[in-house]
């Protein structure tokens, strides 16, 4: 039995090894993109972020995954076929209770004000007639994406706390359209009435704010923002996490975050481009931050 015991014991040890070294001698980091807006607009803004990873580490390929939705990221991270990868609050929730071991959340963004949070705000054309969320009885309301915090958890969860009934009672239809930056198009071409976006919620609308959905389709130019109104405002959300996957193991997840963290230092630019918006920088955070958002993922719609 001692003889057994050792040689499990030796097992485990090598399997450790084995899996250190593999981590140590790393030749591709796969970076996982949420999905909902412009496939090339992300590669694009994505592509400096390739070029510093392999340029710092030394890597012979950064892959880059623009996932068609949420769940693209979500599954490849579980899965193991995704390194790192930024998400919602929602989404880490996911992934946290589908597996708590499988990923590690390492940095958020800031905000200008010092803030670590955000909003889900609700917008209608100024056409509409609609001027607060109570106007919108009987109407279409559009979500982003079922992993989305902004884009459907909190809409679910607290527009009730303002209209007294259920959102499937409320509005005569909800529908998912694909994505932050679709469902803001679809409120803009009224093919729904109202439409649930991120936002960072400060600075000056006519450019969409400071950061946000909101604000990267407005510097693109592809909405007038004098067309809209915003007709509801959600509590203060946490940012999402940037997350690393605990395979890597943790000499990575550590260098992970340093090159993250001085990155908006050493590339503006970059970071502004990969995070689509006016932050300060990365801060450290842990996984008790989005405790509230696992809380109120797991009570509403489950895993």
């Amino acid at each position: 039995m001692l003889k057994n015991m050792l040689f499990a014991a030796t097992a485990l040890v090598a399997l450790a090894s084995g899996a250190a070294a593999q981590a140590a001698d790393l030749k591709e980091l796969r970076i996982g993109i949420l999905g909902g807006e412009n496939e090339a607009d992300r590669l694009r803004n994505y592509a400096c972020l390739s070029d510093h990873l392999k340029k710092e580490f030394g890597f012979e390929k950064v892959s880059l995954f623009p996932a068609a939705d949420y769940d693209g990221v979500i599954q490849g991270l579980l899965g193991g076929t995704l390194d790192v990868a930024s998400l919602g609050a929602s989404g880490y929730a996911a992934v946290s209770l589908k597996d708590p071991k499988a990923v590690t959340p390492i940095l958020t963004t800031q905000q200008k004000d010092g803030s670590t949070g955000y909003y889900s705000i609700g917008l209608a054309l100024k056409s509409s007639g609609i001027k607060s969320i109570k106007d919108a009885k009987g109407k279409k309301l559009g979500y982003a994406d079922p992993d989305s915090t902004s884009g459907y958890l909190i809409p679910l969860t607290q527009i009730p706390k303002t209209t007294g009934e259920p959102n499937e009672k409320f509005f005569a239809s909800t529908q998912f359209n694909g994505g932050h930056e679709n469902n803001l198009l679809a409120a803009y071409d009224g093919k729904v009435d109202v439409a649930v976006d991120d936002s960072s919620g400060i600075g000056d609308f006519k450019d969409g704010f400071t950061s946000g959905t909101f604000h990267k389709v407005v510097a693109k130019g592809s909405i007038d923002p004098n067309k809209l109104i915003e007709v509801w405002r959600s509590p203060l959300i946490p940012n999402g996490p940037v997350v690393v996957r605990n395979g890597l193991g943790q000499e990575w997840t550590k260098k992970l975050a340093d090159f993250y963290l001085a990155l908006p230092k050493t590339d503006a630019k970059c970071f502004n481009a990969i995070e689509g918006g006016d932050f300060t920088g990365y801060v450290p955070v842990k996984h008790e931050f989005y405790s509230a958002i696992i809380d109120a993922r797991k009570a509403a719609i489950g895993g």
